[in-house]
């Protein structure tokens, strides 16, 4: 099955790397959103865990080994060409990761890869909710509530 025009969704797994109070971007060397600034991340293969996937996406993006934590968020995204058809349609879920600080090595898919301070995130071109769920990993990340929705009083 094909990404491009697809005849069903394509389920992707992204990382939101953390290690201190910084998160690794790459910058994207395919379409869609060639050019523009996100997570690494890609399509699950078959027999592969959502866990393995990313891990091996951000591997083959970066170079660095992670350590794949909890979900973040799943993200829908879906793109139109000018006639009105679908041309990409991706389910998207999130993971935060952790590693250690290390140079990163854009490869694979990315043309580029960098570490960026997380009170820097205005300086890239950031892909649409990437800055939103990058804030929230980090949220996660320091123990804060992720804001699911349910009120304290909820049973």
């Amino acid at each position: 099955m094909g990404r491009h025009y697809p005849e069903f969704p394509v389920v992707g797994v992204g990382g939101v790397v953390l290690a201190g109070d910084r998160v690794l971007l790459i910058k994207r060397g395919a379409e869609p959103s060639k050019g523009i600034w996100s997570i690494p991340g890609g399509a699950v293969e078959a027999g592969e865990s959502l866990a393995q996937a990313c891990a091996r996406e951000v591997a083959e993006e970066t170079g660095l080994q992670v350590r794949v934590g909890p979900m973040v968020e799943v993200i829908e995204r879906i793109l139109r060409d000018p006639q009105g058809r679908v041309e990409y349609h991706y389910v998207l879920i999130d993971f935060l990761c952790y590693a250690q600080p290390l140079d990163p090595v854009a490869a694979d898919d990315a043309d580029a890869a960098s570490w960026s301070s997380l009170h820097s995130l205005e300086g890239f071109d950031l892909t649409p909710d990437t800055k939103r769920v990058i804030l929230k990993a980090a949220r996660l990340a320091q123990g804060e509530e992720i804001g699911l929705g349910f009120g304290r009083d909820v049973c």
